[in-house]
């Protein structure tokens, strides 16, 4: 019973994003492809003091790569950068509160990736061995 209600909560994540599109004029953004299946997505994030003011994001591919990038913008809005760069895919298996299983995790990070990596890539600095693992 409790996985329907977080296959429900994926599902309308997926159907009816709030965070899907693009900022006319981002600090940063990101492309980033899962080359196994070909979900893509680029990320584009607005810095201020740096925290992230706005994030936002377009794409294409499964449920579980579109719906965990719409439930990761949701929490990391408003974040630190320092908050960002050492989010881990546990952290983020807990935002999305399924276990994609070996197999689709690569969808489910997808998003994860993208955005550390544009905060890398922001801040001029090389990524860390955590964000490669993705």
């Amino acid at each position: 019973m409790e996985m329907d209600m977080y296959a429900e909560t994926l599902i309308e994540a997926y159907e009816h994003p709030q965070n899907k599109g693009a900022l006319e004029k981002p600090a940063v953004s990101m492309d980033e492809e899962n080359i196994s299946c070909g979900d893509k997505i680029t990320v584009y994030l607005e810095v201020d003091a740096g925290r992230i003011k706005e994030i936002k994001f377009q794409g294409s591919g499964c449920i579980i790569s579109m719906a965990s990038a719409e439930l990761l913008i949701d929490e990391l809005r408003g974040k630190t950068l320092g908050d960002v760069k050492s989010m881990t895919k546990e952290d983020l298996l807990k935002i999305i509160n399924i276990d994609p299983g070996p197999v689709r995790m690569h969808c489910a990070t997808l998003a994860l990736r993208a955005i550390k990596k544009a905060v890398f890539a922001y801040l001029h600095e090389p990524l860390d061995s955590s964000t490669k693992e993705l």
